[in-house]
């Protein structure tokens, strides 16, 4: 079975209230159109997980970001191919984004993490982050 490499930016915030959110993005095409993950993307040839992040989310996002401590990296078989997921904290250097591959997007608190339709691999990092926030 195929393995493809991926990274996955848990970009996170506090709220007014001074509540940690999570960003999380509905993808916008493919075969999981719809389905609610973090955003990211391929590592290409060369480069390291934290620089594919910064340019993964500066393509999708167009923002940039600081990339801070793995969280974990996620093992996940899918029916045509195996995806290795490295997951990393990540904060936005502006409030600035603008969704150039998502159809949607929403910051989430602790309790709206199940309010969403996460895709598989993404739900095991999911059930991490809520340890962590």
């Amino acid at each position: 079975m195929k393995t493809i490499r991926v990274v996955a930016a848990v970009i996170a915030r506090r709220d007014e209230n001074g509540r940690k959110q999570i960003f999380a993005t509905a993808r916008g095409y493919g075969d999981f159109k719809g389905g609610w993950e973090f955003p990211g993307g391929k590592i290409e040839e060369g480069e390291s997980p934290q620089e594919a992040l910064v340019r993964e989310i500066k393509e999708e996002l167009n923002a940039n970001i600081q990339v801070g401590e793995l969280i974990q990296t996620v093992e996940y078989d899918y029916p045509n191919f195996h995806l290795s997921m490295d997951c990393f904290w990540c904060e936005l250097e502006s409030e600035q984004l603008e969704l150039k591959e998502h159809e949607d997007a929403k910051w989430l608190s602790k309790n709206e993490l199940d309010s969403v339709d996460w895709l598989p691999a993404d739900i095991t990092l999911v059930d991490e982050i809520r340890k962590q926030i």
